[in-house]
């Protein structure tokens, strides 16, 4: 079979605080670690007030992963120093892939939410890959998605889409995931929430057309299942 293989995977690391109501930055980077994904949407990753500083170190992803942090452009130069992503999305990317360019993109929202783009060239093919949080509440969830549609939809370039993340969304048949249309996949790769005892499939892939799926699922190791309230969830994909 020719192409490239990608694997994509999401998790909520509910600001580095476990079950064990601890705050262990450590543990969500061996996480990541056992994943050994190549692109990585993280959500709550930051404390969220003030300067909104990050959860993980930055000492630890420049200079003892294999991922560099995408930065969206969004916050100052005050802020940037502590900071990573937009209101707590970040992205994580492998080194060894090109990066073209990354925004935050807007969501109408009543709390604060927000997504990251980033723009990548894998194999001589254009991949963006979207990390997002959407509402709790479900009242803008539905225009949170459609937002997000429209900033791929938007680009003079297209190419492949990877759109990921927590999505709040407890329906799998009705609700804010009906949105993503056709051709757009929405895919399930597991029940991630609560990590304790896995209920609810919260954690959602969503590829567009073109893309082959060799693989989905849910990581459950014994760090996973107490280092935030969420499991990370992961795809493998081809590429044409």
């Amino acid at each position: 079979m020719t192409g490239v293989t990608l694997k994509v995977a999401s998790y909520n690391i509910h600001k580095g605080v476990g079950l064990d109501r601890k705050r262990d930055p450590e543990r969500i980077l061996t996480v990541l670690r056992e994943m050994d994904a190549d692109v990585i949407a993280l959500q709550e990753a930051d404390r969220r007030y003030g300067l909104r500083e990050a959860v993980l170190p930055r000492a630890a992803l420049d200079d003892h992963s294999p991922w560099r942090v995408i930065e969206p452009g969004h916050y100052d130069s005050a802020r940037t120093a502590s900071s990573m992503g937009w209101h707590g999305n970040a992205l994580l990317v492998r080194r060894d892939i090109e990066v073209l360019g990354a925004c935050a993109v807007p969501l109408p929202t009543i709390e604060p939410r927000g997504a990251v783009c980033v723009s990548l060239r894998i194999a001589g093919q254009m991949v963006r890959v979207i990390g997002m949080h959407l509402d709790l509440s479900g009242l803008r969830r539905r225009a949170q998605v459609e937002a997000v549609c429209s900033h791929i939809a938007g680009h003079d370039e297209q190419g492949h889409a990877v759109m990921m993340g927590d999505m709040n969304e407890w329906s799998a048949a009705r609700g804010a995931l009906a949105a993503f249309r056709a051709p757009l996949q929405v895919l399930a790769p597991g029940r991630s929430f609560p990590s304790r005892r896995p209920l609810a499939q919260l954690d959602r892939i969503v590829i567009s057309e073109g893309l082959t799926v060799e693989g989905t699922g849910v990581h459950h190791s014994a760090l996973a299942a107490v280092g935030s309230d969420h499991l990370p969830v992961w795809a493998n994909l081809r590429l044409p």
